[in-house]
C-alpha cells in the first residue's frame, strides 16, 4: 500500500493513522481527528500508546506487519483516548509499500456497524411483515365489528356476570380494532411533502402539545442551538416523529420528572441515500428522558414493528418514527441506561435556495 493522496486521505470515513518505525504518529485523517477527540497538530510526532489506549497487544502486531509486509485484522478489541470511555473497534494494520517501516492503522466502530448491518438486513423482513399485517387487519376488521355488535345486543338482555362477560368482549375487540387501525395506518404512510423547515418551530409546537397533554406530569427543557439551518422535511411528518418521542418519554418518566430536548450541529455524520450517494446529515436532534431505561434484550430491535418495552405497547410507534426519518433521509439511533435515553435524529439541511416558510 503506497502512501494515500491528500484527497483520499481526507476523504476516508473510517478513523485512520499512520505510524512510523518508532511507533509514532506521523499522520492523522480528519475521521481520525474525531475520533480521537485531538487536533492532528496535537498527535503529530507523539507515541501512539500515549494518545491511543488499545486492549491488545498491538505492538506485536505492528512488528509482524513490517516484516511481513502483509495486512493484519484484530477484532473486538477496545480503544479508547483517555478523554472518553472505550468503545470496542476492528482493528487493520496495513503496510505502507514505500515506507516499509511506517503502517496504516484503521479502526472501525463495531457498534455503529453493528446497527447499520440491522438495519439493511431487517428492512425486507419489516415490509414483509408490514405487508401481511395490513392485510390481516383489512380481514379481521369486518369480522371484529360482527363480534362487538353481536355483544353489544346480547349485553342489552343481560345481568350481573353475564353482562361482565359481553362488557369485556366489546372493550377488548375495541382494543383489537385500534390496533388493526394503527397497523394500517403504519402501511399508508404517504412520501413527505419536503421543504425548508425550522427545526426549532417544529420541536415547540410539539413541545406545547405534549405539556398540556401526556407530558403534563413532566419538566420540559430545551437546549437549542438558534444557529441551525433550516431542514428539509415534512413539517408535519416531523411533528409527529417529535411528538412519539416525546409521548415514548413521558410515559417511561415518573411525575417530576425531566425531558430535555437538545439540538445541535455535527458535520461529520453521513448516511447513503437510496441511489447509493452518500449525503451530510449535520442537523441532530435529542430527545432524553430520566426514566428507567430500554430493557437491553430488545434495544437493538426497539425501532422494528411489534417491538415494544412496555406490557400493553403495540410497538409500532417507534417503526412509524424509523419509517419516517428514512423517508427523509435521515438516520436516528438509540443509546440508552438507567436513568437516560437518549433519541438521537439526524437530518438533512434544506437546499440553499430554499428558505423556510
Amino acid at each position: 500500500m503506497s502512501i494515500p493522496s491528500d484527497m483520499l486521505w481526507a476523504s476516508l470515513p473510517l478513523p485512520a493513522l499512520i505510524i512510523d518505525g518508532a511507533d509514532r504518529i506521523c499522520n492523522v485523517n480528519p475521521a481520525g481527528e474525531t475520533f480521537l477527540n485531538a487536533s492532528r497538530k496535537s498527535l503529530d510526532g507523539h507515541p501512539v500508546w500515549d494518545k491511543v489506549f488499545v486492549d491488545a497487544p498491538l505492538e506485536e502486531a505492528f512488528s509482524r506487519v513490517r516484516t511481513n509486509q502483509s495486512a493484519l485484522f484484530v477484532n473486538a478489541v477496545d480503544v479508547g483516548t483517555g478523554s472518553r470511555k472505550p468503545v470496542s473497534c476492528d482493528v487493520q494494520i496495513a503496510p505502507l509499500s514505500e515506507r516499509p517501516d511506517h503502517v496504516l492503522v484503521l479502526f472501525e466502530n463495531r457498534e455503529l456497524a453493528g446497527r447499520l448491518d440491522r438495519a439493511m438486513s431487517s428492512k425486507t423482513a419489516a415490509k414483509s411483515a408490514i405487508g401481511m399485517a395490513e392485510m390481516l387487519a383489512h380481514e379481521i376488521k369486518n369480522p371484529l365489528a360482527g363480534i362487538t355488535g353481536a355483544a353489544q345486543l346480547i349485553s342489552m338482555n343481560a345481568s350481573g356476570e353475564d353482562r361482565e362477560l359481553t362488557d369485556l368482549i366489546v372493550a377488548e375487540t375495541r382494543r383489537i380494532l385500534k390496533l388493526l387501525e394503527q397497523v394500517e395506518e403504519f402501511g399508508n404512510v404517504r412520501p413527505p411533502d419536503r421543504r425548508a423547515v425550522n427545526i426549532h418551530d417544529v420541536l415547540d409546537r410539539a413541545r406545547r402539545s405534549a405539556a398540556v397533554g401526556f407530558a403534563a406530569h413532566m419538566e420540559i427543557e430545551d437546549d437549542y442551538d438558534p444557529s441551525l439551518p433550516a431542514t428539509w422535511a415534512d413539517p408535519d411528518q416531523l411533528q409527529q416523529v417529535f411528538l412519539n418521542l416525546l409521548k415514548n418519554a413521558a410515559e417511561a418518566g415518573k411525575a417530576g420528572g425531566t425531558i430535555c430536548i437538545r439540538t445541535f450541529y455535527e458535520l461529520s455524520l453521513k448516511v447513503r441515500r437510496r441511489d447509493g450517494s452518500g449525503g451530510a446529515v449535520p442537523l441532530q436532534i435529542e430527545i432524553i428522558d430520566d426514566g428507567p431505561g430500554i430493557p437491553p434484550d430488545i434495544a437493538a430491535d426497539i425501532f422494528e414493528p411489534f417491538v415494544s418495552g412496555r406490557e400493553n405497547g403495540t410497538g409500532l410507534g417507534l417503526a412509524l418514527v424509523s419509517k419516517i426519518i428514512a423517508d427523509h433521509e435521515g438516520w436516528i439511533a438509540l443509546d440508552s441506561v438507567p436513568g437516560r435515553t437518549v433519541f438521537r435524529i439526524s437530518l438533512p439541511v434544506a437546499p440553499r435556495d430554499e428558505a423556510p416558510e
